[in-house]
Formats: C-alpha cells, structure tokens, sequence
C-alpha cells in the first residue's frame, strides 16, 4: 500500500503542479510506474476544472466561466499537455527526418506551427464544450480528462518510447505501460463514463480509439514511435476527440 501511495504522488507530482508530500521525489522506480494513474489525474484535473466552472457560472455567463474553467485546468497542470502538442505542432510540421524532428520538439522555443496548433485546440475545445448541454457539463469536463489519459495510456502500453539514440530513457514515465497499468487507467476511465448513465456513450470510445491508432502510425512512420510530447498531443487532441463525438451522438440519438 505504501508503494502505490508513493506511485500515486509521484504521478501527481509529475503530470500536475499540485504540491506533494517532501518525500516525494523523481525516483527512476516510481517514475516508471506512474503512468498507472494517469487516469486517475484526470479526475483531479478534471475535477477542478468543474469546481471552478460550476463557482464560476455562479455570478459569470457560460462562456466566461468555460475559458476559467480551460484556465484553471492549464494551471493545474502547468500546460504540460499542452506544451506536448506545440512541440509535436512544431517538430512535425517544420522537420523533415526524425532527428530533427525531434530536435525541434526539444527546443523550448515556440514556433508558427506551434502557435496555430495551440489556438486551434484551445478554440474547438472551447466552442465544442458552449454546445454541449450546460446541465452535464460538469460530467463532460471531468470525463474529457479522464477518458483522454486512457486513451493517452493505449499509447504508453504500446511500448515504443524515442529519443535521439532511439533507445528509452531509463524511469521514464513514458516507458511501457504494463497490462495490469493499462487496466487500471482503463477502469478509472470507464468509471467516468458511469457519471452519465447512458451505456451508449461507450461509442465514443471508437473515434478516441481511432484518433489514437492513426496518431501512432504517423508518429512511428516519422521517429519510429513516440515521445512524451506526442502523448501530450494524443491527450489534448482526444479530449476534443471526446467533446466533438458527444455532439455528434447527442444530435443523433
């Protein structure tokens, strides 16, 4: 129990800016092991999101409480998904082979790409979510969050983690999940689909699915597999993924 408590912190210390316990720390055993709980750091993120939507929504319109909701949920991470996508914005747009692709995706600086692939994001998950129903729409925040980590879990159990050497870095997060890992995130995110009570909402795992497969063979095609950054991209894209497919089936069931 005590392992998994320090797993679980380390995870939240690694994909949130959440504080943690001093004896948390980026212990190479831990760190491998965090990704178990990805999901699982949806719901937190997830659920701050809807706390401030719902506190927001109190006293401003819908519209201003979305983007403090978006807001808070990029604090709470520290943009670090969406920092994942403007590097694989910028690295695959603007490189033509894998080691400079991955060069540009290292470098901090923010290019053209990089830009335009952030707004887009940020504008369709904003617009996507005003036309969702304002009564569930703490559900679908919490759920966007959680059901993109599981997703973003498919690609870490596919185990073909790059770097410039083209070998894994060793007590990476990024590291292949393990069965038992996957499942874990696999329960947390079914469970948020359980917050709707309407079992055909599992379709919107499909397109999720899919979004995921094809994002992977683009990225093995180019670098020969993935990276953090393009796990960050999967969550984010996913979780709009999510939001769009939610419309779709609303309108037609």
């Amino acid at each position: 129990m005590k392992t998994e408590i320090r797993i679980f912190f380390t995870a939240l210390m690694f994909y949130t800016r959440i504080p943690c316990p001093r004896w948390t720390d980026h212990d190479p055993m831990y760190m491998r092991e965090s990704a178990r709980y990805f999901s699982l750091i949806g719901w937190i993120v997830g659920g701050i999101g809807a706390m401030v939507f719902y506190l927001s929504s109190i006293v401003f319109s819908v519209e201003i409480a979305l983007v403090l909701s978006m807001l808070a949920t990029i604090r709470t991470t520290g943009g670090f998904h969406e920092d994942g996508l403007a590097d694989v914005c910028d690295g695959f747009g603007g490189g033509w082979n894998k080691d400079k692709i991955i060069l540009i995706m290292k470098d901090s600086t923010l290019g053209t790409f990089g830009v335009v692939g952030l707004i887009t994001i940020l504008a369709l998950k904003f617009l996507s979510l005003h036309e969702l129903s304002e009564n569930s729409i703490l559900q679908i925040i919490i759920a966007g969050n959680v059901l993109s980590r599981t997703i973003g879990a498919r690609m870490l159990a596919r185990g073909k983690y790059v770097q410039n050497n083209n070998l894994a870095k060793a007590g990476s997060a990024a590291d292949k999940l393990s069965l038992p890992s996957l499942l874990t995130n696999l329960v947390f995110g079914l469970a948020a689909l359980a917050m709707f009570q309407n079992w055909y909402l599992l379709l919107v795992l499909v397109p999720m699915l899919l979004t995921e497969w094809h994002l992977f063979r683009f990225y093995s095609k180019w670098i020969g597999g993935y990276n953090g950054d393009c796990v960050g991209a999967v969550q984010q894209i996913t979780e709009v993924i999510f939001y769009l497919s939610l419309i779709v089936i609303w309108q037609y069931s």
